[in-house]
């Protein structure tokens, strides 16, 4: 399963970016001081470097059992687009006790559900069971983890699968199609302009070979985190982790930081417009890069999650109120950000023009509101009422043993600390009107936007 940090710019981002927003709002329900006698985490690091983080919810006989790889499709070798999420499927592929299909197989007979992901920085793969199946999926994912055995009759398959997911998910749909040149143009060189699936000229040329050095060079326990979200206790945990995954030997990880390189300074706007028959209403975008959560200046991102939450979050939200519903110009207007990354990351505005608006018109409102907020900022009960919205706007994941899981695996994969999720509420707090402004000025920067549009265009 692929997934992306970067939404397209299209309707779909208001979903895409209602995930972003309930993220981070659950990092505050999570850190919550009412709650930590439900979601404190406990957490210890095995001998072979395996970082192991334990969230108890005893609230049903239910685990959730994740393993993050520290990798991404951001850490590809150049040429070998896609090579992260492809070995991703082949992970599925058998080892030398476990037959091809084995391990699905096993998790759907115990009534479990599984599933895995690839993202820029981080590979994941989870299973939901009974608890008393929990040492079972660790002895099976630590068997994996030392023991991938793949031969040319699986990988070649596997490749037209991977082929048949992109051309289904990305190049029969327009919006997706633009949203590759989109992020493109949006980062110069750091590599979360390349598509996570990967361009489908190097995905052709993917082969066992290459699956398997990027497996040996990334696949070990010191560059993992195994988060247990569920009816469990910690002693338990620690015991099925160390004779599962504790027989596991660690390797040398390159790293990836440097591997990655910089992003240069950005100097010029850039604007990409696209058409197709296939769409059907107009959409607008535009965003700058922005801090991140181990990049840039980290201490802005707090208020600029307020900030989004502000201008765009809702429909009582300064873009959807002055565009939606005192101008009638746009069927919706929304914002987004997430500091969740190795890399810089981007904080953006969308919006889609009403029937007889034209792009252009729209536009031109946008940057209004954009000019207004950058001169007179935010008020106080603008920046109350964001944070009490991102708190709740989460509430009811805390049943959810999941969305924990998820939240943990994501942090610590991607640079962050267990501190930077329990801290969270107190950072948030200390949000005021004056960091907003001075957020938003410091990000939104005219020469460093990247403006996208995508229009309709008559069917022949």
């Amino acid at each position: 399963m692929q997934s992306s940090p970067i939404p397209t710019p299209s309707p779909r981002f208001l979903a895409a970016a209602g995930r972003l927003t309930g993220l981070v709002a659950l990092l505050v329900v999570l850190a919550t001081p009412a709650r930590a006698a439900v979601f404190d985490p406990t957490t210890f690091t095995l001998d072979n470097g395996l970082q192991v983080v334990v969230v108890e919810n005893d609230r049903v006989p239910v685990v959730s059992h994740m393993v993050f790889y520290k990798v991404g499709s951001a850490d590809e070798p150049k040429g070998k687009s896609g090579i992260a999420h492809f070995l991703e499927h082949l992970m599925f592929k058998g080892t030398d006790t476990m037959a091809p299909g084995e391990f699905s197989a096993i998790v759907k007979r115990i009534g479990g559900r599984e599933n895995a992901f690839t993202s820029y920085d981080y590979t994941g793969y989870y299973q939901n069971v009974a608890k008393q199946h929990l040492g079972r999926m660790m002895a099976l994912e630590a068997d994996r983890m030392a023991n991938l055995k793949l031969s040319d009759d699986q990988v070649r398959p596997e490749l037209d699968v991977v082929r048949e997911e992109r051309r289904s998910r990305i190049d029969n749909n327009p919006a997706s199609l633009h949203g590759e040149q989109v992020n493109a143009a949006t980062y110069l060189a750091y590599p979360y302009r390349i598509p996570i699936i990967g361009w489908e000229e190097e995905i052709v040329e993917l082969t066992r070979e290459d699956a398997e050095a990027f497996y040996e060079t990334w696949y070990a326990p010191n560059n993992a985190v195994l988060v247990v979200a569920g009816d469990v206790t910690p002693d338990e945990v620690r015991r099925l982790a160390e004779e599962t995954y504790g027989q596991v030997p660690a390797r040398d990880v390159p790293d990836r930081i440097a591997l990655r390189g910089g992003e240069p300074e950005q100097l010029s706007a850039r604007r990409i417009e696209g058409s197709s028959p296939r769409v059907d209403q107009p959409t607008w975008s535009r965003r700058w890069l922005a801090p991140g959560q181990v990049w840039g200046d980290t201490d802005q991102t707090p208020a600029l999650e307020v900030a989004a939450e502000i201008l765009g979050g809702g429909s009582t939200s300064r873009l959807y109120r002055a565009l939606v519903v005192d101008q009638a110009k746009a069927v919706y207007a929304a914002a987004g950000y997430s500091p969740s990354g190795l890399g810089p990351q981007t904080f953006a505005v969308y919006a889609s023009p009403r029937d007889g608006v034209t792009v252009e018109t729209l536009e031109e409102a946008v940057e209004a509101e954009i000019r207004t907020v950058l001169r007179d900022g935010v008020t106080p009960e603008e920046v109350d009422s964001a944070i009490r919205r991102l708190t709740r706007s989460a509430i009811f994941s805390r049943d959810d043993s999941l969305s924990p899981a998820r939240v943990f695996g994501v942090t610590l994969a991607t640079g962050g600390t267990i501190a930077d999720v329990e801290e969270w509420p107190e950072r948030l707090a200390a949000v005021t009107p004056d960091a907003v402004l001075e957020a938003l000025r410091a990000v939104l920067v005219d020469r460093r936007a990247v403006t996208s549009v995508l229009r309709p265009e008559p069917r022949s």
